[in-house]
């Protein structure tokens, strides 16, 4: 059996398989990034950090968006009949909370180099200028969006953390198809 792109009624598909994958090693790597270019203390390291934070950013963005738009249009498969109630109801909250999360920590990336002060240009990968989004430059301003950045930042990891020993319950104690379904793609015969 050939393996297919979009999911089937059991399994995921590829591109689903490879847009959460990929999306989920950015996001870590994001947080973790974020963590080192604060904490360098050569300033042009710490530039060269945060100008690949920032393009990493908006590479996050579009795939997330990407995301969404291809589970909207594709069917999700159905969690195993071994999950519970309480799961059941709790783990669409709780892929939304991911989604949004992934959404509003790069545009609050996106809105804290907007409002700075400092006019720095942002250059996703050296390859074109990112315009700013329609906010007032003020110390004010990027006070408050660096706080949310980092707030975002903290919870967002956090519920990632949630989301992975979840999965890792499932495979481990629980011995379901739900972290396997992630792993291996549908196949045309499904």
């Amino acid at each position: 059996m050939q393996s297919s792109i979009t999911n089937t009624a059991t399994r995921y598909g590829w591109a689903m398989i490879i847009l959460h994958w990929l999306i989920g090693v950015i996001f870590i790597g994001q947080f973790v990034l974020g963590v080192v270019m604060m904490r360098i203390e050569s300033q042009r390291m710490s530039f060269e950090l945060i100008q690949l934070h920032k393009s990493f950013g908006f590479l996050l963005l579009g795939l997330i968006i990407l995301r969404i738009a291809w589970r909207l249009g594709n069917a999700t498969p159905p969690l195993p009949a071994s999950v519970g109630t309480l799961e059941r109801k709790t783990a669409p909250l709780a892929h939304f909370a991911l989604y949004a999360f992934q959404v509003a920590l790069p545009l609050s990336g996106w809105a804290l180099v907007s409002v700075s002060t400092l006019e720095i240009p942002t250059m996703p990968f050296n390859q074109f200028v990112m315009p700013n989004l329609p906010l007032t430059e003020s110390d004010a301003a990027e006070s408050f969006w660096t706080a949310a950045h980092w707030y975002l930042a903290y919870a967002g990891i956090a519920l990632v953390a949630v989301h992975i020993a979840a999965a890792l319950r499932h495979h481990f104690l629980l011995r379901d198809s739900v972290l396997a379904r992630m792993i291996t793609p549908s196949s045309d015969g499904e």
